[in-house]
């Protein structure tokens, strides 16, 4: 196959999050193929000591950014530009730059950032499609961003901006995580034919486990949209029948802790290494994903499957798609603590239909999630766009 360049162009949030992984995952993958892969990263930290306006200015057309790419492809020269994050730092602005440069600009959707001010489509604890096709104006009277309107603003402005400017029409191909997300952005109108699904990945592959430890586990951010409110009531009413451990950090940290003291079976173990996180899921019995909005792909689903982990998640979004209900996990009602505790009482009344889901969550992985599989598909999408380019 022939040997690509590609530029990759990202923004890093403070914190390292999913779309890094996600990001460093690809660089990684193309490489060890024997592709060359430039990188352009832009860091959110850096906007912390610009004033308001400053950050704002940046948001809407970072002009830095818009030169660096410019700059990044005169010397690199790359068959293609691949985009992940663009917010807030980098801006829509890098799109445009590398289409001016004439070169084909293919973008990951990670959320729902061009549709909705704070990218989740959650709102006041339940999932929100009020700037769904529209001018999210809506975002803005709600300090949907960090619950301030004027932060919110200031993103609305940025959507509205691009959307006036055309800058999304600008990208020859989206890949979205999966069909329910693709789904959502041709509703608010994007093109169909331009967006393509691939799912995250897991590289290397860390093996099944055995299940042996005889406890449920929760891996992730520490927030309401997360479903831990739910996730700890349901515990509660389960009054210690199954050990539940709690991998991660966030907002609700405090709450998490102070649970795990009246709470029967509740750990709280913090933040943890990948390897441990390994290591907890070849032993859980099933994960509990209760998170109550429509997520992208967060890589911990595609994780518990390759260490053969059954799921135990909403009827919700993107995580309903992914976790066949029955097969690879099982669904309950988004925020219903009764349904939960209900379908974890089901999964310990019958261990012959838990050992045949952790044999079909491997099986999911070894299908749909391997670095070879995910390669294939990367590929496909390049190849479709510059074979496009050259019969234009």
């Amino acid at each position: 196959m022939k040997v690509l360049k590609v530029l990759f162009i990202h923004t890093r949030y403070q914190q390292p999050g999913g779309e890094d992984e996600v990001f460093a995952a690809e660089v990684d993958l193309l490489r060890s193929r024997g592709h060359e892969v430039a990188e352009l990263a832009f860091h959110n930290r850096d906007l912390e000591s610009l004033s308001i306006w400053k950050r704002a200015g940046v948001t809407l057309w970072n002009r830095e950014a818009d030169g660096c790419v410019r700059e990044a492809v005169r010397a690199y020269r790359p068959h293609l530009v691949h985009v992940h994050n663009t917010f807030p730092a980098a801006s829509p602005a890098v799109i445009r730059a590398a289409k001016e440069e004439e070169v084909p600009v293919v973008m990951t959707l990670h959320n729902y950032r061009l549709l909705c001010v704070n990218a989740l489509f959650f709102r006041e604890g339940r999932v929100c499609e009020a700037c769904l096709g529209r001018l999210p104006w809506r975002g803005a009277l709600y300090g949907c961003y960090r619950e301030s309107r004027a932060a919110s603003a200031v993103v609305a402005g940025m959507l509205a901006l691009h959307r006036a400017l055309g800058t999304w029409s600008l990208v020859d191909r989206f890949i979205a995580l999966t069909e329910f997300a693709r789904q959502k952005f041709i509703e608010a109108g994007f093109p169909p034919e331009k967006i393509v699904v691939k799912p995250n990945f897991v590289h290397p592959d860390p093996g099944p486990g055995e299940g042996r430890g005889g406890y449920a586990l929760f891996v992730g951010r520490l927030s309401p949209e997360k479903g831990l409110g739910t996730l700890l009531r349901a515990w509660e009413r389960l009054k210690g029948r199954v050990p539940l451990k709690i991998v991660g950090d966030g907002p609700l940290a405090s709450e998490v802790q102070e649970a795990q003291k009246r709470i029967p079976g509740v750990e709280w173990l913090g933040r943890k290494t990948p390897e441990e996180v390994y290591a907890l899921m070849g032993e859980a019995a099933f994960l509990v994903f209760p998170s109550e909005w429509y997520e992208g792909f967060p890589r911990v689903l595609a994780e518990a499957f390759a260490k053969g982990l059954p799921i135990l998640t909403t009827s919700l979004g993107s995580q309903a798609s992914i976790i066949a209900d029955g097969r690879t996990g099982l669904h309950f009602r988004p925020g219903d603590l009764e349904d939960l505790a209900a379908k974890v009482e089901w999964l310990l009344a019958h261990p012959k239909e838990l050992a045949r889901m952790r044999k079909e969550a491997r099986a999911e992985y070894e299908a749909k999630y391997t670095a070879e599989q995910n390669y294939a598909q990367l590929m496909a999408i390049y190849h479709e766009v510059l074979s496009k380019r050259r019969l234009g």
